[in-house]
């Protein structure tokens, strides 16, 4: 499920933020504990800290969704990233205060910051949970979900659910996982149709969560299901007596004794993705810059060995199904695949020139895509993006497939490393693995891991 920002507790934190540095204003110029040797404006400073503060506050996952988490998970993160952003704000201002002489020293400003900032920004987060807690029970702002699993365990959940609205679910049908005949409705509630109606119904009634009950007998129908909602924008929950079955792919919620274990969670933490993102732009500008004078060589030799463009361009499927175009130096004849069609490359492929193997060896070829990478398409590490036609065709023949496509695809991969260029289906369905492997278990260490071993990989000439 793809994390939104969430505007209202931006704009909560627009007024706490700068209600903390009016505070920390009024106390450092008129609590006499400081003694002032210039004037000290207010609004520039203000506006400067609370630019800071957004970065902070994205950098550590502050403006994700905090639909149906604890008010202690959420203070205890804003206690950590104020903690933090403190530290910082210290070595950056405090610390070189020149215009203040502080009876305690600057550790004094800081101290007396931080505990304004954490008592407004902890209120304000309070006060906002706690008016949107009041509004849910009174049915405004509640998610659609549905409940697959047409039985005794899913009417259950759904009047557990019902019970306590704070959660902010609303039940708006039930999913069979069978074709069966039967009663189909649950106090108001309807049956919408069984598992091959799954994906439509979950866009139909912009469904948010969906909710998995099943029978011990229907546990081995735990994969069809995940693999129907695959690339939606949806939540996938279910009841923690399962969790044999998804056991390192779960994270447990428990609110109001409701269990609840999310399946397929996004594994790497908010810092860890700012941190990926601001790798990717400033490695991506640093090869684009370093390797200009390269593009003239490269296409010279491209020019010389075989006629057609020096840049090939190929339509590829991103994060969420996002169609772009993704960029390559030529390593192949112009009409490759004229007369073939779409085809994965075999090993000594005779359609790539004799430029284009010192390319691809080298993973020169790779350079342009770089530029995809400042564009958002893609990242320096993921699975690699797919054409429109195999990502159908697989798709199909591969349980779990789009679920590559729930991050953004990379210039290398844990595949890539693990494994040569796809020669056959079987090819295809390794790298899966390790794609499937590399999301469940991603993180900014495993990526400087990946990208460590690709620059051993092209620097010893051992590229296909």
């Amino acid at each position: 499920m793809v994390n939104k920002i969430d505007i209202r507790t931006v704009l909560t934190d627009f007024v706490t933020l700068n209600a903390a540095w009016y505070l920390y204003f009024l106390f450092r110029v008129q609590s006499g504990i400081a003694a002032m040797s210039a004037n000290v404006d207010l609004w520039m400073p203000m506006l400067l800290v609370y630019v800071f503060w957004c970065i902070v506050f994205v950098f550590f996952g502050l403006y994700r969704s905090w639909h149906a988490a604890s008010r202690t998970d959420e203070f205890v993160a804003i206690f950590k990233t104020i903690s933090i952003g403190c530290l910082l704000l210290f070595f950056i201002v405090f610390i070189d205060d020149t215009n203040v002489e502080v009876r305690g020293g600057a550790r004094t400003l800081m101290l007396a910051y931080w505990g304004i900032t954490l008592v407004t920004v902890g209120a304000g987060r309070v006060f906002y949970r706690s008016t949107r807690k009041r509004l849910l029970l009174q049915g405004i702002g509640l998610r659609n979900a549905v409940i697959v699993g047409w039985n005794a365990k899913g009417k259950t959940l759904h009047d557990l659910l019902l019970q306590h609205p704070a959660l902010g679910y609303r039940v708006v049908g039930f999913v069979k996982v069978d074709k069966r005949k039967s009663s189909s409705n649950h106090h108001g509630i309807n049956v919408l149709g069984n598992l091959d109606a799954l994906h439509q119904i979950v866009d139909q009634y912009a469904v948010k969560d969906v909710m998995i009950a099943l029978e011990t007998s229907d546990h081995d129908k735990l994969l069809d299901i995940i693999s129907r909602v695959n690339g939606q924008d949806v939540s996938l929950k279910i009841q923690p007596d399962m969790y044999d079955i998804i056991s390192g792919q779960a994270r447990t919620n428990q609110l109001y004794g409701i269990p609840l274990i999310e399946i397929m969670p996004r594994i790497m933490q908010p810092w860890e993705e700012s941190a990926k993102r601001v790798v990717d732009i400033v490695v991506s500008l640093l090869v684009l810059i370093v390797s200009a004078p390269l593009w003239m060589v490269i296409g010279i030799g491209i020019k010389l060995d075989s006629p057609g463009p020096i840049v090939y361009s190929q339509e590829r499927v991103g994060k969420g199904e996002k169609l772009f175009k993704m960029r390559k130096f030529r390593s192949m004849r112009a009409d490759a695949e004229s007369s073939s069609g779409p085809v994965w490359a075999p090993k000594n492929d005779t359609r790539v020139t004799s430029f284009g193997k010192f390319l691809r060896k080298t993973r020169l070829d790779e350079i342009p895509q770089f530029v995809n990478v400042l564009d958002g398409d893609m990242s320096l590490v993921g699975p690699r993006p797919e054409r429109p036609f195999f990502v159908e065709k697989l798709s199909k023949e591969i349980p779990l497939y789009k679920r590559r496509l729930t991050v953004r695809p990379g210039i290398t991969g844990w595949a890539q490393i693990k494994q040569g260029y796809d020669t056959s289906i079987d090819d295809v369905r390794s790298k899966v693995r390790y794609d499937l492997f590399y999301i469940e278990n991603m993180s900014f260490r495993m990526d400087i891991k990946i990208l460590l071993t690709t620059l051993y990989v092209m620097v010893a000439g051992k590229g296909n």
